[in-house]
């Protein structure tokens, strides 16, 4: 059974290497990459600003995937995400910013 995104939580899919990945920015999720990449509102203004490096985005989506949809460790998921391409990558982003902007 696949899982299946709940935007009203701010959930998005991922799709890489034929893998459905679900992303949930969850509390815990959140405060994990904050304490990786530092605060996530500065986080925010880098994006907005086209200044998000993939080093930040990464760690974003690596603390907001559910473990059990995800059969990467983390240097595969970072590879995954870079053949998947920014282009691609950008709509899940908005998603997971503007629940951290949003909040519950």
């Amino acid at each position: 059974m696949s899982a299946v995104a709940n935007h009203v939580r701010g959930e998005a899919m991922l799709q890489l290497a034929g893998h459905e990945v679900l992303l949930r920015p969850s509390f815990n999720a959140l405060v994990a990459a904050e304490q990786e990449i530092g605060p996530l509102f500065d986080l925010v203004e880098r994006a907005a600003a086209g200044r998000l490096g993939l080093a930040e985005l990464v760690a974003l989506f690596w603390h907001c995937r559910v473990a059990g949809t995800c059969p990467f460790d983390r240097e595969g998921f970072a590879h995954a995400l870079a053949d998947v391409g920014l282009l691609a990558l950008t709509p899940v982003l908005k998603i997971l910013l503007r629940q951290i902007l949003q909040g519950r």
